[in-house]
């Protein structure tokens, strides 16, 4: 297939991409750092710098759309709370807008989102039929979700993927956590019963590979089947370190650290891949303290 791809540079992209080559499929890349993205990626990937001279989206099989500002990266004021809004609406609407006006549309658009749709729910098991709690991170993703479903037709499937936590050799949440836990610094953060709803990079990768490959639409909820306190997280990851994890970081030392962000980490989501595992998708990694063993075993 002739595949598109946003956000190719990140987390998610830089492994998906080797795959997709690999499965023999033409890949293009739309990027803002051109630069970047010839250095980071295979030289077979054709780089878009941009969509605004594109006219439709003819030639196109399929849409991955995974571009998007890192939603951790810094405290949520009203500014930087509009950038996380922007950096997935736009490119998402004008995805969606070249689709639509396309004679012979992509078939499918595999499109961005996050189990932060539903909010914080606590002890809530998650599938995606659940609720949402009503918060930034809900209206986030609730109204990304909304502008992809606009390229939805008889000739373009949209699949959403409420992605949970990616755990990678290199980057995502452990970039962050790896430093401190080496150092024997890492634990628990507040009462470390809330929910981290995690999936290995490969079962990720895997995941999109299917939902390109099946007929399938909506939102799906890429995660493991296996959720796990955050406690339970932070000792799995000081075990396959063989280091310590007790040092624990009070709630109040993280919201005056984080502000309103601070739900990131201290609420969470016992999200389920319902819809996933229904449609005949088997996850390699279901235990965690294997998947970080995996991870863990893979870094320089």
């Amino acid at each position: 297939m002739q595949i598109l791809i946003t956000g190719g540079t990140g987390l998610i992209g830089r492994h998906l991409i080797p795959r997709l080559l690999t499965l023999g499929h033409t890949v293009t890349v739309v990027t803002r750092t051109p630069e970047k993205a010839h250095q980071t990626l295979d030289a077979r990937v054709e780089i878009w710098a941009g969509l605004q001279k594109v006219t439709s989206l003819d030639g196109i099989d399929a849409v991955i759309n995974l571009a998007g500002e890192p939603i951790a990266d810094k405290r949520w004021t009203e500014e930087q709370k509009q950038k996380l809004c922007d950096s997935r609406w736009k490119i998402t609407q004008r995805l969606s807008d070249l689709i639509q006006a396309s004679d012979t549309p992509p078939a499918v658009l595999i499109s961005g989102s996050a189990i932060g749709y539903y909010g914080d729910l606590g002890e809530v098991v998650v599938t995606e039929e659940e609720p949402p709690h009503n918060e930034f991170t809900h209206k986030l993703c609730a109204r990304w979700e909304q502008i992809a479903c606009t390229a939805q037709s008889d000739r373009t499937r949209v699949c959403l993927l409420r992605t949970g936590v990616v755990l990678a050799a290199k980057g995502g949440i452990l970039g962050k956590m790896l430093p401190p836990f080496k150092l024997g610094l890492g634990g628990p953060i507040g009462n470390g019963r809330q929910y981290l709803a995690w999936i290995h990079i490969d079962d990720m990768v895997n995941g999109i590979l299917w939902l390109l490959d099946h007929d399938l639409r909506g939102p799906f909820n890429m995660v493991s089947p296996y959720p796990v306190h955050n406690e339970q997280f932070s000792h799995a990851l000081g075990h396959a370190l063989n280091r310590p994890a007790i040092l624990r970081v009070p709630a109040t030392v993280i919201r005056l650290l984080m502000g309103e962000s601070s739900v990131l980490v201290l609420g969470g989501q016992r999200a389920l891949p319902k819809r996933l595992e229904a449609a005949g998708f088997t996850f390699h990694w279901y235990d965690l303290d294997e998947a970080l063993g995996n991870i863990i075993g893979k870094r320089p």
